[in-house]
């Protein structure tokens, strides 16, 4: 993957472009904490920074949009019983891949577990999600002491952020989407896969 400051520069207008002054502010907060993860962890930070900034390029469209990519790219039809929260990472990472011309999967998949994380989780997938939920401008509770978790163990990292999360929807009586009960049971509960 070749990314110069051009192509930084080229891909910040187009996804600029696609979002809310506030939602082009929290990308570049979150792509702050992802290079500091990566740093922190060896991953690329390349990578870390193209998924840090598009992992969020899909989340001001409209459900229609997202119903008719459901419907003309095959995905299950269950998926239109979800909402955006889920839909602008996993349908956003095709829209990704389209719009931007971004192929690199381990992106794509980044971009796609970002709000649900998964039970087998790539060093990049990781810090996307955790770095989405540290970044600088978050003011949520729990989230200096998710911080400092991040700095020592990115594995505690996610399940700290699984267990808030997973609580926060329990509070508010949301439902919870599978992939999100799989994070929590590997990263959380400590389940290995059987």
């Amino acid at each position: 993957m070749h990314y110069s400051e051009e192509t930084r520069a080229t891909l910040l207008e187009k996804i600029q472009a696609a979002m809310s002054e506030k939602r082009f502010q929290h990308v570049l907060g979150v792509e702050k904490a992802a290079l500091f993860l990566a740093e922190t962890y060896g991953a690329s930070k390349e990578k870390a920074s193209v998924a840090a900034l598009t992992h969020d390029y899909a989340k001001e469209r409209s459900d229609e949009e997202f119903k008719q990519i459901i419907r003309d790219y095959g995905y299950d039809s269950d998926l239109l019983h979800w909402n955006n929260a889920i839909w602008h990472g996993l349908l956003g990472a095709e829209l990704v891949k389209q719009e931007l011309g971004i192929t690199d999967e381990s992106i794509l998949q980044a971009i796609r577990l970002h709000t649900t994380g998964a039970a087998q989780m790539t060093l990049l997938d990781k810090i996307i999600y955790v770095a989405d939920y540290i970044e600088p401008g978050r003011d949520i509770p729990g989230v200096e002491k998710a911080r400092a978790i991040a700095r020592e163990d990115l594995d505690e990292a996610v399940a700290y952020e699984t267990k808030h999360t997973l609580a926060h929807l329990i509070d508010i009586e949301a439902p919870v989407y599978p992939k999100t009960i799989e994070t929590y049971n590997r990263w959380v509960a400590k389940k290995e896969e059987i």
